[in-house]
């Protein structure tokens, strides 16, 4: 095994301080370790929406690469950024534990714009998720392209006539930067896996037993689940898909559902299943959803993205 273990990870602040916990973990196992930043696409083009770029894997693949070039040993990822199939070579090597799952609402002067359905705002977020999810509460509300890291997010919030904009509860208070004026948005449900911080190796066997006992059993379970529901609906970048499972009591509760991206077309479920028969619920919850309204709401989308003129 390669000492140090060389830890990869993207340069925002959000990313090292997520690099940093396995660092930490690492070395209190006895491993020593050194963090390798690395810039990733989604980190360069920082003014096409998500949706548009066209890629799965935009905040990932430049340190899938360097993981694939033998110039790191494991990468840390938020894992909700992480597409559904990992790249050939590439193994989850532990789900740390989760933190907080919901997306959270920073506005500017107060939150009298939401208490009528009707009235008119204007919203900011780079996410389709987050777009269709607004749209459909508040179907008036105006929606502004927000991209860049943590820091640059808050500060256009701040320069920009906007009255909101959306961010991952998780990565604001990671960084010590939830801001006074915020609420979490407990109606919305997160992306697959929000909240958790994913590693992955080669598959080294000595790299795997290292991570081990970073895993947390309850959190991998969770996010599998919402991932095999995001796996099963085709989802992407592109797709309003939202799912969260959690363990209570023994029990899995899972919530999901995918829109229209106008939020007019909205397909929705809810399980609860025994810990012990809970390994299919993603799957089986989307091929339900895709027979209630799913499939409809799936093809529109994928006509939609067909008609679209090709960039250049």
């Amino acid at each position: 095994m390669h000492l140090p273990i060389r830890i990869g990870t993207r340069e925002s602040a959000l990313a090292l301080w997520q690099a940093t916990q396995v660092k930490d973990l690492l070395e209190r196992e006895g491993f020593a370790t050194t963090l390798v930043p690395i810039k990733s696409e989604g980190d360069i083009d920082l003014k096409t929406p998500l949706y548009e770029m066209g890629v799965q894997g935009v905040f990932t693949r430049s340190l899938d690469i360097a993981l694939l070039n033998n110039k790191i040993d494991i990468a840390v990822h938020s894992m909700k950024d992480v597409p559904t199939q990992l790249p050939e070579g590439i193994e989850q090597a532990a789900v740390l534990k989760r933190g907080p799952v919901h997306d959270l609402l920073v506005y500017k002067q107060d939150t009298e714009f939401l208490l009528h359905r009707d009235g008119v705002a204007t919203i900011a977020t780079s996410s389709i998720r987050r777009k269709a999810q607004w749209l459909h509460k508040y179907p008036n509300h105006r929606i502004e392209n927000l991209r860049g890291n943590v820091n640059t997010r808050l500060r256009k919030l701040g320069e920009e006539n906007w009255d909101a904009a959306i961010f991952a509860q998780a990565g604001l208070e990671r960084i010590h930067l939830r801001p006074e004026k915020s609420l979490v948005l407990d109606w919305m449900l997160p992306a697959p896996a929000q909240g958790a911080i994913l590693v992955v190796s080669r598959g080294e066997d000595e790299i795997l037993s290292a991570c081990e006992p970073l895993n947390d059993a309850n959190t991998a379970l969770c996010t599998r689940i919402e991932r095999d529901f995001l796996r099963t609906l085709l989802g992407g970048c592109s797709t309003p898909i939202s799912a969260l499972a959690e363990i209570e009591d023994g029990d899995i509760y899972f919530s999901g559902q995918i829109l229209s991206h106008d939020g007019k077309q909205k397909a929705e479920i809810e399980k609860i299943l025994p810990l012990d028969r809970a390994n299919d619920t993603g799957k089986a919850a989307a091929e339900e959803l895709l027979e209630r309204g799913g499939r409809t709401i799936v093809e529109s989308i994928r006509a939609a993205e067909q008609a679209a003129p090709v960039k250049e």
